[in-house]
């Protein structure tokens, strides 16, 4: 008799601990399947070139990125420019032209690991801006490269980055505003 009752008591202890252990599995698979939504911003970049600290040019790119959701590494890449012909050699002779290269310049822009924190936007960019300067032979080719987590206070333009050119009086800078987009 006394073994009969030990044995139910230990088969229910054992049908106890099993039941709890379905229980902490469910409810981590529960968290786990709760994982936060992405949200999504739009991102607007603005370059602007400055003289003596007056703006002489501004261009805007734009686009979205969602904040990472389930793990995922969510980001964006823009790329805009042209493939400008630089003489390689020598011109041939009883030809219209030489030689040439072609080299990209433009504006391209990366941004990657995107995260809200307490009513910010925190991202990793990079940045790189790329001109020629027509009024020199060969061209003059200027460039401007940035890279680092940056964080932005959604809604407000922010300069992240800023540059002065080493042989002007010249500034390049890039603001970036982050702009919550409503889900439907």
């Amino acid at each position: 008799m006394k073994n009969k009752i030990r044995n139910k008591t230990t088969l229910a202890m054992i049908c106890g601990l099993l039941l709890l252990a379905a229980a902490v599995c469910a409810a981590q698979s529960g968290a786990a399947g709760s994982a936060e939504q992405p949200k999504y911003y739009h991102l607007d970049f603005a370059v602007r070139e400055l003289d003596s600290g007056r703006l002489v040019n501004a261009r805007h790119y734009a686009t979205t990125i969602a904040t990472g959701g389930s793990g995922m590494d969510y980001g964006c890449t823009m790329r805009t420019g042209n493939k400008v012909p630089v003489p390689s050699g020598p011109a041939v002779p009883n030809e219209s032209s030489g030689a040439f290269t072609y080299i990209d310049l433009g504006v391209n822009i990366d941004c990657r690991s995107a995260k809200e924190i307490q009513g910010s936007l925190a991202l990793n960019v990079a940045a790189e801006i790329s001109n020629a300067a027509t009024s020199s032979s060969p061209p003059l080719i200027r460039q401007t490269k940035w890279s680092a987590n940056v964080i932005v206070q959604i809604g407000k333009p922010t300069v992240i980055f800023s540059s002065d050119d080493i042989t002007t009086k010249g500034q390049m800078q890039l603001e970036l505003t982050a702009t919550p987009i409503a889900a439907r």
